[in-house]
């Protein structure tokens, strides 16, 4: 049986983006992979800029140890879909928001692949989801790392669960505390209103009629 990567430090997602200045979405899903254990590599593979070297590293990740690659790309974001034009490994491609178009252009770009070239895609900035994505890709097999990083998304989902629940519990305080607060206010004025002196009767400006 092979080292688990758990204790290893080949990495064993690559996370590529066209250009720096996308690390600060991207990082997201480095995140999540740190908050795993999971080793990755990340780096700036432009398909404009530098095809070349973009294929190479599509061609040798498998070589190289890596399962599954996230892919992040701004407007016409063809990255991802290039990428997974030369492995036979999963791609995820993340788009990433530009100032124009609210990034619906890199999503576009991105999520429409042509039948036979498929790339998983997510949200907007999406990254972080990206990560997830990647490790239940981790976690889909039988071996033991497998199953230690489905044990470890089951409990995840867990926390997930509770930390709603626990929203939703503070929530419900919080409201029943505002009204209880409402009910005593109303309370206070209508026992405070109840005390004061009834006012005296205002003179009728009506001429009243003469009893003898």
């Amino acid at each position: 049986m092979s080292q688990s990567p758990y204790d290893s430090s080949q990495p064993i997602v690559g996370i590529v983006m066209g250009s720096d200045s996308d690390w600060s979405v991207m990082e997201a899903a480095a995140e999540v992979l740190d908050e795993f254990g999971i080793p990755y590599e990340a780096d700036v593979v432009s398909a404009h800029r530098m095809p070349e070297d973009m294929i190479e590293y599509g061609k040798k990740a498998h070589s190289r140890g890596i399962r599954v690659i996230i892919a992040g790309a701004g407007g016409a974001a063809h990255l991802p879909g290039m990428l997974a034009s030369v492995t036979a490994l999963p791609v995820i491609g993340v788009p990433v928001r530009l100032k124009n178009l609210e990034g619906m252009d890199s999503l576009l770009s991105i999520v429409q692949m042509p039948a036979g070239v498929p790339v998983a895609t997510v949200s907007i900035n999406g990254a972080r989801n990206a990560g997830l994505l990647a490790l239940r890709i981790l976690g889909s097999g039988t071996d033991s790392f497998a199953r230690q990083v489905h044990d470890d998304l089951r409990q995840f989902s867990q926390d997930l669960r509770q930390s709603a629940m626990d929203k939703g519990a503070a929530l419900r305080a919080s409201v029943a505390e505002a009204k209880a607060k409402a009910a005593a206010e109303h309370e206070a004025e209508e026992s405070t209103s109840s005390t004061r002196p009834a006012p005296a009767p205002e003179a009728s400006s009506e001429p009243q009629a003469y009893v003898p």
